[in-house]
């Protein structure tokens, strides 16, 4: 990648990337960016929202909505690149020389950890997302009715960076030796789903 941050680009030159035939930024950088704008509705519907009359008795609920959903837009916007970042350094411990016994455990020990990183990069994403959905949630039921399809949208963005997320997880989990870490992760992004998919429904159903 580039030396300039793919958070910087222009959403067509950030698609352009995509659509390489370069691996990354692939599904986890998406994921995660489609998190930072799914935090972006969410944030654009609280302030659609505070200040109006009508919503006076969610006003101190939408600040905090508000406030969240910008510092989860930042993190998301993070994990965009950190994503790619990830993947290549998992890329480089792959091509570490394995000539000897000590080179090809050295190379097996950086491999490893590289994996264990570009894990826990999806599972943050996944965890920001799924806290995005529970805002979108509280933002379609006492936020500005007028932008009730603002919060959907937060809310189905979130799910697919949710889902993305998790698929990321465990493709990575599926070469790390650490079988405690994995079935941790697992665990973690099981209750994760479920929590996501009941925030969902509380959108889609408001």
């Amino acid at each position: 990648m580039p030396d300039d941050r793919l958070v910087d680009l222009s959403i067509r030159e950030f698609s352009e990337r995509l659509a390489s035939s370069e691996p990354a930024p692939g599904g986890g950088s998406a994921s995660a960016a489609a998190g930072a704008m799914a935090a972006g509705l969410a944030a654009m519907v609280a302030r659609l929202t505070i200040g109006r009359e009508k919503y006076a008795a969610h006003q101190d609920e939408m600040e905090k909505v508000l406030a969240q959903a910008e510092r989860l837009r930042g993190q998301m916007l993070a994990l965009v690149d950190a994503d790619t970042v990830a993947y290549q350094n998992v890329m480089a411990a792959y091509r570490l020389p394995k000539g000897d016994a000590e080179q090809q455990a050295a190379r097996k020990s950086a491999v490893q950890e590289a994996l264990l990183h570009a894990a826990d990069i999806p599972l943050a994403a996944a965890e920001a997302a799924v806290q995005i959905l529970n805002l979108a949630a509280l933002a379609s039921q006492h936020g500005n009715k007028n932008a009730a399809s603002d919060a959907a949208v937060s809310a189905l963005l979130a799910h697919a960076a949710l889902h993305g997320a998790a698929r990321n997880v465990r493709i990575n989990l599926e070469m790390i030796d650490n079988k405690e870490f994995g079935a941790a992760a697992e665990l973690r992004l099981s209750g994760l789903i479920e929590n996501g998919e009941a925030a969902l429904r509380r959108v889609l159903g408001a």
